[in-house]
């Protein structure tokens, strides 16, 4: 064969890539091409800060490949009629992909499908974003798992992908288009109304990827069991933007992890890395559990939830969303969020039960407010993250784990030091009152220079008291 296409949509790199690896072992020369589709440009829950680094991460690429001496070809329109607009124009005979999983990529890959086979153009798609697909994990009942513990058990089981042989310079140099084959401009974010994360939490990129793992995999992975949940400590590898637009592979960071782990004596050391193995496939069954149940993108996984009776509090939310609820922890979480496009997993599970059971708002509104804003936010992971934090997913016994804001700030955050960070209003609070200001003394409020309801605001809502609201809404919507 002499042409191919390896379509990118959220494999951006060029090592461990199983369609581009496909590609470059059938055809003379691969066509790297990515198209800018509109439907998800411009969809309201999909138009922040992840799309914004998603063209910086594909700035990055088009300068790897450029080191090569190719080029990206990036095209804007609906991916059926660009993708047979490429293939006319080039002469590609076949098209590389590897596999997503939500409805809409699906639909999308089956159209594309069609229309090339009817071209004549053959198609080529690959598992690489996951390291299982549901199919491959067996159960004994014959029925999908929907329990965490089982799936990993099984997961465990079955004999992992190895990482591929990593290509020669030359051949990457095969990723050269033809020299007259159009490329449309990428876009910038003011360009399509986008507003970027200020301070975005790392760098795009496949290098920045290998980078951090190593980094991570050196030292930090030791105390990663007992640090993960500690709010102000550099415990958590920070690889999930890496994963989510696939700048790195799963199979290099389990390989990795793994190896790291074979050459660690020491039992509390391999605690960590075991336990952030464990993060690992926690995406893996978040993704079974969407491939299995497409439904919970926008339905509970457990249906007698959707009879709950939501608040919805509009000006509640837009007081969560702008970060002044007067919970210390929840606020900084949120401008964390603005301006990193980045949430520690414990602040995420604090702040999603304080909007469903504190404020009483919908998980769905809170899980397209991070998938608007997260550099990570992968439909999967996010929606699976929701739904478990708002009882209304795969836990045995959801509803009563209620998140209590202030133990769980003093519990992670016990100095305060998280929370200075996000928010400087309280830079001079001591640790005493960090978690509650409110309850300062007036004359320690105005020597500080945080007077509550003026500098810093009162707490939105009373935890105790909403607590038996929740509890009463999830019981009425069982029964």
């Amino acid at each position: 064969m002499d042409t191919a296409i390896w379509w990118i949509r959220r494999d951006l790199r060029l090592n461990d890539n199983t369609a581009l690896y496909a590609a470059l072992t059938t055809a003379a020369i691969v066509i790297p091409v990515f198209i800018l589709d509109d439907r998800l440009l411009h969809a309201p829950r999909l138009k922040g800060a992840r799309t914004a680094w998603m063209l910086q991460g594909l700035q990055v690429l088009d300068q790897d490949i450029q080191r090569l001496g190719g080029r990206l070809i990036v095209r804007h329109g609906p991916p059926v009629s660009e993708m047979l607009a490429v293939c006319h124009e080039s002469g590609a005979a076949a098209v590389f992909w590897n596999r997503d999983y939500s409805p809409y990529a699906l639909k999308r890959d089956q159209s594309v499908r069609q229309a090339l086979n009817k071209a004549g153009v053959s198609t080529h798609d690959f598992k690489d974003l996951i390291l299982h697909e549901p199919n491959e994990i067996p159960t004994r009942t014959g029925k999908p798992y929907e329990v965490y513990t089982p799936f990993s058990k099984a997961w465990h089981a079955v004999p992992k992908p190895p990482r591929l042989p990593d290509l020669e310079r030359s051949e990457l140099k095969r990723l050269n288009p033809p020299i007259g084959l159009r490329s449309d401009p990428l876009p910038t974010p003011e360009e399509l109304g986008i507003t970027a994360a200020p301070a975005p939490i790392v760098p795009p990129g496949e290098k920045a990827a290998l980078d951090r793992l190593v980094g991570f995999l050196h030292q930090p992975v030791y105390g990663y069991k007992e640090g993960r949940n500690d709010l102000p400590s550099p415990a958590t590898s920070i690889l999930s933007p890496y994963l989510r637009w696939g700048m790195i592979s799963p199979r290099v960071c389990l390989g990795e992890a793994q190896r790291v782990l074979e050459r660690t004596p020491d039992p509390e050391a391999r605690g960590g890395i075991v336990s952030w193995i464990s993060e690992l496939i926690w995406r893996e069954f978040n993704y079974s559990i969407l491939i299995n149940h497409p439904r919970i993108v926008r339905q509970n996984f457990r249906p007698q939830y959707d009879a709950i009776q939501w608040g919805n509090n509009p000006q509640w939310l837009d007081t969560w969303q702008s970060a002044q609820t007067g919970y210390p922890i929840v606020d900084a979480a949120i401008r964390q969020l603005l301006e990193a496009g980045w949430m520690h997993n414990r602040a995420r599970m604090i702040v999603a039960s304080f909007l469903c059971k504190d404020l009483l708002i919908d998980w769905r509104q809170g899980e397209a407010f991070f998938m608007r804003h997260l550099l990570d936010g992968d439909l999967a992971n996010n929606v699976g993250g929701w739904q478990w934090t708002a009882g209304t997913g795969t836990d045995a016994a959801p509803y009563f784990r209620i998140f209590n804001p202030l133990a769980q700030s003093q519990k992670y955050d016990p100095q305060g030091e998280y929370i200075k960070t996000y928010v400087p209003a309280l830079k001079n609070v001591p640790p005493a009152y960090i978690h509650a200001p409110h309850l300062m003394p007036r004359t320690l409020q105005e020597r500080t220079g945080c007077v509550i309801g003026q500098d810093y605001p009162l707490p939105i809502v009373h935890h105790d008291q909403q607590r038996p609201k929740v509890l009463m809404m999830y019981a009425a919507a069982r029964t």
